[in-house]
């Protein structure tokens, strides 16, 4: 099977195809908002990038997403709840961790179906 990389940058790429499957390299928002609103960015971006796949938001298979902060998984969850179609949510995980800097509250990773 043949890989396709989309957005390739030096480090890293956006979108990787393998096969019948897409991945997303880990999404953040906009530094200096709210959970919410770099939740919303993020989701926005998602969005944006599986249309440059091929595919969209109803064939997204696994979602992982870190917090840096646990205590925010609510507002995370209130912005994930609008976006994500019922009967189309993925497997996800969610947990806390130290993302890239201390302006970055949320990160979003994205592994889905073409």
């Amino acid at each position: 099977m043949s890989i396709r990389r989309i957005d390739v940058g030096p480090r890293m790429s956006q979108i990787v195809i393998h096969g019948n499957t897409v991945y997303l390299a880990g999404q953040v928002g906009e530094p200096g908002g709210n959970v919410a609103s770099q939740t919303h960015d993020i989701l926005k971006t998602i969005d944006e990038l599986l249309a440059k796949a091929g595919t969209d938001k109803t064939k997204i298979v696994q979602a992982i997403i870190w917090l840096a902060d646990m205590g925010t998984f609510a507002e995370m969850n209130s912005e994930w709840d609008k976006w994500v179609p019922q009967g189309h949510t993925p497997a996800r995980a969610t947990g806390e961790a130290k993302l890239a800097g201390p302006e970055y509250l949320v990160e979003i990773i994205i592994t889905a179906a073409i």
